[in-house]
């Protein structure tokens, strides 16, 4: 069996000789700490992200199978994205910087924590209609433009890219990114103003909502009309916290529910069976809802204070339902002992079937280079 056969009978519930062993990327800083101790090059460290060579090369030396996250991945947000400027530069030598999405936030060199929101570009229909709306069209370049190299599997263009989207067999799972319903418009509006905008402008808010939707449809219709054969498809959302959901359940069903059903009808369609939501936090109020419409893998499984574990989802849904995930990244910071534990803590999960191991987050920079390798070691010891 090469690591495509056994991740998708893992997640099919059918035989299989050996768990593969995935991960989930790392922090620059951890790449960075690596590199002065040694392991890996400064190259490695500023070169690497998700399938490229250089993941590939660190995969090797920690013993990692691939990257769970590497996807196909085309433009399906602001086209073009709108210009990253420095807006201010503040006394304590934090800037103000506008990014690609119309979000304002406080930088300061040195921090890698996630940015301090302080507004947003898109605050109602005067800028939805002259910034926002425009960047939303589908056009072929969005896939002719897209990532052509994942976790070693080469994509092709004939004729220069004119027409046909070609894949070459590859020993990994091959998946399809799929982007984010509410992820993204959340992004643009920040999650206060989108919560207001659905009482002040439900209209409007109607409206991102179905041209997002859409936007992502028509990409994955082009796709895999050109005859692409993909495994898995890719989706993210990151809308829940450590107690439950950011958004109103009900208000998600009635109006992404739909969506939702549209494109994995279109995915079923092409023989993508397997549909991945990537979502942190505590997200047991949303999972029949993706459930219901078409999403079968629940990922990263993220343990945090909540514990989170795909045993009660399994127990109250059954088979419908698989996860990738649920590995403590924390673990990674402490000894051979630690990872042991975790590893004794897993084992009944995986004799449940449908389930893949995977490091709930990034690697931190606390996770330790010789503790990584071990847990490698290991999975493969205890899952072959």
């Amino acid at each position: 069996m090469d690591n495509r056969t056994r991740t998708l009978a893992v997640l099919n519930y059918e035989p299989y000789d050996r768990l593969p062993v995935v991960h989930f990327g790392y922090w620059a800083d951890t790449l960075s700490k690596w590199a002065a101790e040694g392991h890996i090059t400064q190259e490695q460290a500023q070169g690497q992200a998700f399938g490229n060579v250089f993941d590939v090369q660190l995969n090797k030396l920690l013993g990692w199978d691939f990257c769970w996250t590497c996807a196909f991945m085309w433009n399906n947000k602001l086209e073009p994205a709108l210009e990253r400027r420095t807006m201010e530069e503040r006394p304590d030598g934090s800037r103000l910087v506008m990014n690609e999405d119309g979000l304002f936030f406080l930088e300061k060199t040195g921090v890698t924590s996630l940015p301090g929101e302080v507004d947003h570009l898109l605050k109602g229909r005067k800028e939805w209609e002259r910034i926002f709306k425009p960047r939303l069209h589908f056009g072929p370049h969005r896939i002719h433009h897209a990532q052509v190299k994942v976790n070693g599997q080469e994509l092709q263009f004939d004729q220069g890219g004119r027409e046909l989207l070609l894949r070459k067999d590859g020993p990994h799972p091959f998946g399809l990114y799929c982007g984010g319903l509410i992820g993204v418009f959340r992004d643009w509006l920040g999650l206060v103003n989108m919560s207001y905008l659905l009482a002040d402008d439900e209209a409007l808010f109607d409206e991102i909502a179905e041209t997002v939707s859409e936007l992502i449809y028509q990409g994955i219709k082009y796709v895999l009309e050109a005859g692409v054969r993909f495994d898995i498809a890719h989706f993210w959302e990151d809308i829940c916290y450590r107690s439950g959901p950011m958004i109103n359940p009900r208000m998600f069903a009635a109006k992404f529910g739909p969506k939702y059903r549209r494109i994995t009808d279109l995915l079923n369609l092409h023989g993508v069976k397997l549909v991945c939501m990537d979502c942190d936090g505590k997200i047991d109020a949303l999972l029949p809802i993706w459930l219901e419409n078409g999403v079968n893998i629940m990922f990263p499984i993220e343990i945090g204070t909540w514990q989170a574990s795909i045993r009660p989802w399994r127990e109250q849904y059954g088979r419908a339902i698989r996860g990738v995930g649920g590995v403590n990244k924390f673990a990674f910071e402490g000894d051979r002992a630690d990872i042991d534990a975790e590893i004794e803590r897993l084992r009944p999960l995986v004799d449940l079937g449908g389930y893949l191991p995977c490091p709930d987050h990034a690697l931190p920079p606390s996770s330790r280079w010789e503790t990584v390798q071990y847990y490698c070691e290991r999975m493969h010891q205890v899952f072959g």
